[in-house]
């Protein structure tokens, strides 16, 4: 079997970022920090596999999520870790570059086009 010449590193670091919905959750969090509702109300994602996205990325360090406990119904944001905004200018410049390089069909065409 031939061994990867890829740096283990960068090999991880798009393993993560390739995962579906992933860069997008990222994205949206640049913003600022955001309930899961705003989250879920955002994105065209099963508030099941957000969920499970927003783990992954606690888990790597990349979002935090705090629990606010003085409201009832309890409040949870996500936010970007240090980590997680040093990844704006990759998804800045994935930004910039699709809206050079990538044609909609007429299903993806958005309003503001």
């Amino acid at each position: 079997m031939k061994q990867s010449s890829l740096c283990p590193r960068f090999e991880k670091g798009m393993q993560l970022l390739g995962k579906r919905w992933t860069g997008l959750i990222l994205y949206q969090l640049l913003s600022g920090p955001q309930r899961f509702c705003a989250l879920e109300g955002a994105l065209p994602v099963s508030g099941r596999l957000l969920s499970e996205r927003l783990k992954d990325l606690e888990k790597e360090g990349l979002v935090h999520r705090q629990v606010f406990t003085d409201s009832a119904p309890v409040r949870v944001e996500y936010s970007l870790t240090d980590k997680g905004r040093a990844l704006e200018p990759v998804l800045k410049g994935i930004e910039s570059w699709s809206q050079q390089w990538i044609e909609l069909d007429a299903d993806h065409a958005s309003i503001d086009e």
